[in-house]
């Protein structure tokens, strides 16, 4: 599997690598990021511990072909024996709390896994391109953690902490949001959101692909705020994983060699504010929490940002560094999708996840020349981003200057609400079309990636996929336990493609989201398995694999914006679903 996707995000490839994969073996695993907690006694969502659901290919096809439902993997094998217990996987138990926190110099730093704060809410997993390892994005406030976990045996490699700055609110701000391989797997790209520093991790391999060193390479971090300091050095933990290996890792460089200045290459503010008359053109960059760090064929990582905007990098450089800039205007917010087809990368915007969020209603989709970019930085807002779509009825927020609608106050209900958010999106095995997926309407507007980008459309809610009247597989999956949550409201968030070409995989948020409760809350948690028909130009939704959590019971009743103020007991809120494929 390719690594170039969004926030793939999670579904993209290169039609180069589409190719290989074409004649590979098509068995494959899905890995879903449950957010809520597994600890029972957490202070707050999404703050102490996340589950890892895992779904073997030969368990799926036999649930949509009328058999049980996929049982889950577990990710300890039973004593000696081959078999491996039932899932989810519990984050705390793949990263055990005895790990030791250690400083670059390798000391410790008296602290425990277990002693610090933030080991939540799993984000997601994306797998490196050689399908071996995936990294594991914990994004609880504050916390900042990225893993590496081995698809085969399930243990954990390697964790990381990562980098705490000042500028992200409070002291020592860091979250990960997300985590990107580069193009050969040699570097793990980190977004961290809080702390507005694009990071990295330095790979090493045997001629198999097994992994046999990760560092945390500070001389290439990239920071993208303004006035910035570090508050919190990197770390990293040693110890013995469940299968009592020990985890490898370590620090290396210097934060003294790293990019933290205030301006581009090209003399304007990375973030808007920085100094006197030197804003970006076209709405700079207002706020730059890191989003996703969308990678592509030529080693360039797409940075998308809250307050909208966009700086390219070229990741191989250390630090890394800055090659292309987009004011908001241009690029507008809150982007978390992105695919590359050719030589061109898909880029999203949708709506914030901050409470600004809740009354924005943003679809536009936007291409870029991936080859347009070499270490000499281009001018501002060049080459000009081609908008493939922008719908008619986004709100003029996060950069968008083309309408009149200030704010959009209809909530998230189906079949009341008019907002949009485009969210996820993936590219078809034969790179021909590119599915981009709406969290409200739960729709997906699919666009051809030749130069006519002509589009289609299909739902995630009917039998058919066009509106039949026989409700789809998510009504007959929808959580039951409170007469006022509306059914069959997959709301669909971030996905991948199975190896074979014939799926989409996408996880369906919970009723009690964790984040972004304004978009987010659906009736079906767990991953929605989409066919996709008539060439890859359309789909339909065919199965879904439930997850639950009752274990969390944080937050009962509380209010959801716009949404069901949900009062029951399921607490499962599945944020990405990725693919693995068997090796």
């Amino acid at each position: 599997m390719n690594p170039i996707i969004l926030c793939k995000i999670l579904a993209g490839t290169t039609a180069l690598f589409i190719i290989s994969l074409a004649h590979a073996d098509s068995a494959y695993e899905v890995w879903a990021s449950d957010q809520s907690n597994s600890v029972a006694t957490a202070s707050s969502p999404g703050t102490e511990g996340s589950y890892l659901w895992i779904w073997d290919s030969k368990d799926i096809e036999a649930q949509l072909a009328g058999g049980p439902e996929a049982t889950p993997l577990g990710c300890n094998k039973k004593g000696r024996s081959k078999h491996r217990s039932v899932g989810p996987c519990d984050l705390n138990d793949v990263f055990p709390g005895n790990l030791v926190e250690r400083n670059a110099d390798n000391t410790k730093t008296g602290n425990t896994l277990a002693d610090l704060n933030g080991f939540g809410r799993l984000h997601g997993m994306l797998p490196d391109p050689q399908n071996r390892y995936v990294t594991a994005n914990i994004f609880a406030p504050g916390g900042g953690y990225v893993g590496i976990i081995d698809t085969r045996t399930k243990e954990a490699l390697s964790l990381f902490r990562v980098t705490g700055t000042n500028v992200g609110g409070g002291t020592d701000a860091r979250s990960v949001h997300m985590s990107f391989w580069n193009a050969d797997g040699s570097a793990i790209i980190i977004a961290n959101l809080n702390g507005k520093v694009l990071e990295r991790i330095d790979v090493k391999r045997n001629g198999s692909g097994k992994i046999k060193s990760a560092l945390f390479n500070r001389s290439a971090s990239l920071g993208v705020g303004k006035a910035m300091q570090v508050t919190a050095e990197a770390s990293y933990f040693s110890g013995k994983n469940a299968y009592n290996k020990r985890l490898i890792g370590g620090i290396i460089g210097s934060y003294d060699n790293a990019d933290f200045q205030d301006l581009t290459p090209n003399g304007f503010c990375k973030e808007n504010g920085c100094a006197d008359d030197k804003d970006g053109s076209n709405g700079g960059r207002p706020n730059n929490v890191i989003i996703c760090p969308i990678p592509s064929a030529n080693r360039n990582a797409y940075i998308t940002m809250g307050g909208g905007g966009l700086l390219v990098a070229n990741t191989d450089e250390t630090p890394m560094k800055i090659v292309g800039e987009y004011g908001n205007e241009d690029i507008n917010g809150a982007g978390c999708g992105g695919v590359q087809t050719g030589n061109k990368m898909w880029i999203n915007a949708g709506v914030s996840a901050s409470g600004a969020g809740a009354t924005q209603s943003t679809f536009t989709i936007y291409t870029l020349d991936d080859t347009a970019f070499s270490l000499t930085a281009n001018p501002e807002n060049t080459p000009t981003p081609f908008t493939v779509f922008k719908d008619e009825s986004n709100t003029a927020t996060t950069g968008n200057v083309d309408s009149s609608i200030d704010s959009d106050n209809t909530g998230q209900i189906p079949d009341v609400t008019t907002r949009r958010d485009a969210h996820g999106m993936a590219v078809t095995l034969d790179g021909n079309y590119v599915h981009t997926f709406d969290r409200i309407q739960n729709t997906v507007d699919v666009f051809a990636a030749n130069a006519e980008y002509t589009q289609s459309h299909y739902d995630l809610t009917s039998h058919d996929g066009q509106g039949d009247v026989v409700a789809g597989p998510c009504s007959a999956a929808s959580v039951s336990d409170d007469p006022g949550l509306i059914k069959n409201d997959p709301a669909p968030d971030l996905l991948e493609r199975t190896p074979d070409g014939k799926y989409l995989a996408i996880a369906f948020r919970g009723p009690k989201p964790v984040s972004v409760g304004h978009a987010a809350q659906g009736s079906c948690p767990g991953v929605g398995i989409v066919e996709l028909l008539d060439g890859g130009a359309s789909g339909r939704l065919v199965g879904v694999l439930r997850t639950t959590n009752i274990v969390d019971t944080t937050g009962a009743g509380a209010s959801v914006p716009g949404g069901h103020a949900y009062s029951g007991a399921e607490r499962s809120d599945v944020h990405a679903a990725t693919v693995v494929r068997k090796r």
